[in-house]
């Protein structure tokens, strides 16, 4: 029994232990749905949306912005765009490569969609 307290102890200092940098909440200024609005994140989630961002071809405004119009038209309303960034970090996490690879995909139908409207 002592072991499995010792280990738990270790696993919590993992997560105990990390740089407070990693939770810092950080806002930036953002343009949602023609509006300007503020959204505060921990420093880490920001990281990762900007890679995410990044690997779309997008700046993160751009990307934002996509995915606020998108979880509009899909939901009817946003409610806490914050805690959908969240998710969607941890849902990128979860599975980088299929996450990436099906955001690709759409992203190029789209684009061909477009194409052909013009």
């Amino acid at each position: 029994m002592r072991n499995v307290a010792q280990r738990l102890k270790k696993m919590c200092t993992i997560f105990a232990g990390q740089d407070p940098a990693n939770y810092e909440m950080l806002s930036r200024s953002v343009r949602l749905g023609g509006h300007s609005t503020s959204v505060r994140l921990e420093k880490k989630f920001w990281q990762i949306i900007d890679h995410i961002a990044g690997s779309q071809g997008m700046n993160t405004g751009k990307f934002l912005t996509t995915l606020y119009d998108e979880a509009l038209d899909i939901n009817g309303d946003v409610t806490n765009f914050a805690s959908l960034l969240r998710c969607s970090c941890i849902l990128y996490l979860s599975e980088p490569h299929g996450v990436l690879n099906l955001a690709n995909a759409e992203l190029q139908a789209k684009e061909a969609l477009n194409k052909k409207a013009s």
